[in-house]
């Protein structure tokens, strides 16, 4: 299997299928082809039909975008826990994942994903707000319901974690006050191994998108002191 992203930095999306692959040890080569480069639109329509990433290949399969990845990764490998086990953990960790996946557009465009840096908290408005109050509520009801002893939301790390990841590190990066329940959540997200090797290799990219640097006060260059 051969997955191409983008900036491991930047890219909430291609993390997500990344996540999940590592997560359930799967076995995969990968492609990063940085954004907003001369020939990033070129590369990436090499492997996607779409012109965007991220995209699976194995064999003459092809598929793109993140949640049909999670999907399929699911329909190809039934033994392995992509989702919850149970129907009814299942079903909710479906329907939180295809939320985040259409939702959240105020957060998601006023605090793109940036693990290089931490910024100044800043009032962002009622819009962002309210995603935030939406976040929060899906974390602590799901986590009441389903977690048990687990630190994730359904007790292991599954799909509806990885689709949550980048909603955490942007929370993390712009330090937004969330309540102590939801600092918790993220701190298990922010120290799960396999999101630490994608910030690790994250941090060590040379590519900088100026677009998502700008605009906002900066408190710690994380890029800077993991290279320094």
């Amino acid at each position: 299997m051969h997955l191409i992203i983008a900036n491991k930095l930047y890219s909430s999306w291609s993390m997500r299928p990344w996540l999940v692959m590592r997560a359930i040890a799967l076995d995969f080569t990968e492609t990063v082809i940085p954004l907003r480069q001369p020939d990033s639109s070129e590369r990436i329509r090499e492997f996607s039909p779409s012109g965007k990433v991220p995209v699976l290949i194995s064999g003459d399969v092809v598929v793109w975008e993140s949640l049909a990845i999670i999907s399929c990764l699911a329909d190809r490998f039934p033994d392995k826990p992509v989702w919850p086990g149970r129907d009814a953990a299942r079903a909710h960790a479906k329907s939180i994942s295809m939320e985040m996946h259409g939702g959240f557009q105020a957060l998601r465009q006023a605090c793109p994903m940036n693990l290089g840096k931490r910024f100044a908290p800043r009032d962002f408005g009622e819009n962002v707000a309210a995603d935030v109050a939406r976040i929060e509520e899906i974390f602590m009801t799901t986590r009441e319901r389903f977690a048990g002893d687990g630190p994730f939301l359904f007790g292991d790390f599954c799909a509806a974690d990885a689709m949550f990841a980048p909603v955490v590190t942007r929370l993390d990066t712009y330090q937004i006050k969330v309540r102590p329940e939801t600092r918790a959540y993220m701190d298990a997200v922010l120290a799960y191994p396999e999101f630490v090797r994608w910030k690790r290799e994250a941090l060590k990219e040379p590519w900088t998108i100026h677009a998502y640097e700008e605009g906002h006060e900066v408190v710690a260059d994380l890029r800077a002191e993991a290279t320094a």
